[in-house]
């Protein structure tokens, strides 16, 4: 029974060839068929008429667990093509306790529930409000340090690295993708490498993925790529890392050697690949430009820390003399000129859009002192750090490994989501790299840039049946112009949606019609191995 047809598209199946002419006939969820629609069919049509028919994309670094419950539509990324949302990078929803309760509570989550017992119950809890795109995740590290060592730097205990080994493997055993660091963030930065690789070796038992925000991006990133690399032969486990890049210009030379060495283990076979948005600029918290040694314990000591004008000073110092023992996001950025915030303060303070030296100079106090003043008066505030050249964004998103993540949440752009901070990447990462990375800048073809937004995801995350159009595959299709695909969001004016997506279906069910969202919300929890 074929329940719909997408009528006279050009098809690029999620494998990497060109287009092909033809219809794709659906048979409820899943893809019946690829050519010609038989005469006489009843069934709903969408016309494809000179439009690209591809799998539904598939965000590999997506941070929508919170705002998915709150607006279940997931609007910016579902108008860009994006089916399927990846969380995991440091935290997941669940396994939880108080503490993460309050750590994760720091932030305004507009109540979103985060105190799910175990993962598989937070995604699962996702699937009964209704959400129109797919959810999977990863366990975040973050979860499992906070439960067995709370925000205390030094090893894990070994009876408690022990009890969470048990925990990861109720979680892998229930579908977790595996373990997603943030390595830059304490309290995941406390975990030293062989902790790291005894919870990876949990995940190697099922299958899974080690996924790391390395531990440094700026001068020592090529030492933490290594340290991808050894967690992954020591493990035996296949390895990625989070949106690859080379931060501060004294170090974008490292961007090349990074590279050659991934493609070198690569060669040799080891599993290890990466994930990029396409953007010179990243976004965190201000908060993550102050030294992680007065991040010990917590957000509550951070701001006792930040009351004493001793330790501020002390901090400050930090901040100026920079050290390569931990990354230094604010001399990265080059200064307070490449750090933008992204909203007002708590109080009120002008800063939506401003440099930090801008508001420094509205302070009257030196930009580090203006950065520390900022992060008290309001520390959840963020920013986007300009950290990266161009040419290296170019380089990065060349290497037929390396797929694509917005690393951002996904809602519509309408209060009260208009009225937080947002980095353009929200709305406009994947069609960025449709529109101008390979139409017009030309880095790939189009089929080309289709699977490494559809099957290669897919198939290092194990999604069976995901990221390719071939009968039997989930029905999860979007159809687009490749003309006229393009993102539309800046760093002034971040709410705006990417255009050129035209009909969007998730399991079968049009999300996303003429352009315009349906209402409907199909997505599902899907689990490593498609179980």
């Amino acid at each position: 029974m074929i329940s719909l047809v997408i009528h006279g598209g050009t098809v690029y199946d999620g494998n990497g060839g060109p287009g092909v002419a033809g219809d794709v006939l659906v048979d409820g969820d899943r893809v019946a068929t690829v050519g010609p629609r038989p005469d006489g069919l009843d069934a709903d049509i969408i016309d494809a008429t000179g439009l690209a028919v591809a799998p539904g994309f598939v965000n590999v670094l997506s941070h929508a667990w919170d705002s998915l419950q709150l607006d279940p539509s997931g609007a910016s990324d579902l108008l860009q093509g994006v089916t399927t949302e990846v969380f995991g990078e440091a935290l997941s929803l669940g396994p939880g306790g108080p503490d993460l309760a309050e750590y994760v509570g720091t932030w305004d989550l507009r109540g979103a529930e985060v105190d799910f017992p175990r993962l598989s119950d937070g995604l699962a809890y996702l699937e009964r409000r209704g959400v129109a795109p797919n959810v999977a995740s990863f366990v975040g590290a973050h979860n499992l340090r906070i439960l067995g060592a709370g925000f205390q730097d030094g090893p894990m205990e070994a009876a408690a690295l022990d009890r969470m080994c048990c925990l990861l493997d109720e979680e892998m055993a229930e579908g977790a993708l595996g373990i997603g660091t943030a390595l830059i963030y304490p309290p995941g930065s406390h975990a030293g490498t062989a902790e790291l690789v005894a919870l990876s070796e949990v995940v190697s038992r099922h299958g899974g993925m080690y996924i790391s925000h390395v531990r440094n991006e700026s001068s020592g990133l090529l030492s933490a790529v290594e340290e991808v690399i050894e967690i992954s032969r020591r493990a035996s486990v296949r390895a990625e890392v989070y949106h690859l890049k080379s931060a501060g210009r004294e170090n974008w030379p490292m961007m090349t050697q990074a590279i050659e060495r991934i493609h070198t283990v690569r060669s040799a076979g080891e599993p290890v690949t990466a994930d990029m948005y396409p953007y010179t600029a990243g976004s965190t918290a201000l908060a993550a430009a102050i030294p992680p040694e007065y991040q010990i314990g917590g957000p509550r000591q951070l701001m006792s820390r930040l009351g004493d004008p001793r330790e501020r000073q002390r901090m400050a110092a930090a901040i100026r003399a920079g050290s390569a023992d931990w990354e230094n996001l604010y001399r990265a950025s080059g200064g307070g000129t490449g750090v933008l915030l992204l909203a007002d303060l708590a109080d009120g303070t002008p800063a939506r859009g401003r440099q930090l030296s801008e508001v420094a100079a509205d302070l009257d106090l030196d930009e580090v002192d203006a950065l520390l003043e900022i992060v008290a008066r309001d520390p959840s505030i963020s920013a986007a750090y300009f950290l990266m050249d161009e040419s290296n964004v170019r380089l990065g998103l060349r290497q037929p490994w390396v797929s694509i993540g917005s690393d951002a949440r996904a809602h519509r752009a309408e209060a009260p989501w208009t009225d937080e901070a947002a980095h353009p990447r929200t709305y406009g990462t994947f069609a960025r790299v449709l529109g101008h990375y390979c139409r017009d800048v030309g880095l790939f073809s189009l089929g080309e840039a289709v699977r490494r937004m559809t099957s290669l995801p897919a198939d290092n995350l194990c999604l069976p049946g995901r990221g390719r159009l071939e009968p039997g595959s989930a029905a999860d299709v979007v159809v687009f112009d490749p003309a006229a695909v393009g993102d539309h969001a800046t760093y002034a004016e971040p709410h705006r949606y990417a255009t050129g997506i035209h009909h969007v279906l998730v399991n079968g069910i049009p999300v996303v019609r003429g352009g315009l969202l349906t209402g409907q919300h199909p997505g599902r929890r899907l689990r490593r191995g498609g179980g």
